[in-house]
């Protein structure tokens, strides 16, 4: 791996894991065993590295955003395969999570990543609404279009800042119950407009839950 990446990497892991903000240059470069001025060869300022993260970030999360826009994720009639795929997406947000756990903050300080951020938002609510919209068509879900917006804009608030809302209430814990339980709520949100057939794959995905809480305590 080539220095410049090894340094996204390691600011990466020390962002998720002791927080953007006291993390500094020196610790980057004191974790890495290399003398601040090479780190500073490659990144003038931590700054530089935010917004390269947020880059890597950004590219990855819309193409994921993308695919349910362009082509249905199911033809079947059942929310397996968009539960599956909400999974991966919040998987990619918890790579990138110290947005999340500071984004007022790093919004603030960022006008770009602000912007961009935005865009994010607009695509995860573009993907959610092709989610829901063909759900409706497949008689999956059963509601009105002004209750479909709804149910999106709800979904989308979830899916935005249920790192923050997780990261607040315990701190850290295992990334698989924080993903699954984030998945379950979006799950949740849809559960009342599902038909029996699929609310089964609802309750089988609370019992999962409930099994993976009771095997950490």
């Amino acid at each position: 791996m080539k220095t410049r990446d090894r340094i996204l990497h390691t600011s990466l892991q020390l962002f998720n894991e002791e927080g953007e903000e006291p993390t500094t240059t020196i610790d980057i470069a004191n974790e890495m065993d290399i003398s601040p001025g090479y780190l500073y060869y490659h990144f003038k300022v931590k700054d530089q590295i935010i917004t390269e993260l947020f880059h890597q970030y950004e590219t990855a999360l819309s193409g994921t955003l993308t695919a349910p826009i362009e082509q249905p994720l199911a033809d079947t009639g059942n929310v397996e395969e968009n539960w599956y795929y909400l999974y991966v997406v919040l998987e990619e947000m918890y790579q990138y999570r110290f947005l999340y756990h500071n984004l007022d903050n790093i919004l603030q300080r960022y006008p770009e990543i602000r912007r961009n951020f935005k865009r994010l938002i607009q695509l995860k609510r573009a993907a959610l609404y092709a989610i829901c919209q063909t759900l409706l068509q497949q008689s999956v879900i059963n509601t009105g279009e002004q209750q479909l917006l709804s149910l999106v804009d709800n979904m989308t608030l979830n899916l935005t800042f249920w790192l923050s809302y997780d990261q607040l209430l315990h701190q850290e814990r295992d990334p698989l119950i924080t993903i699954h339980q984030g998945v379950l709520q979006l799950l949740t949100i849809v559960a009342p407009y599902l038909g029996d057939e699929q609310l089964s794959f609802y309750r089988d995905c609370e019992a999962i839950y409930a099994n993976m809480l009771e095997q950490a305590s």
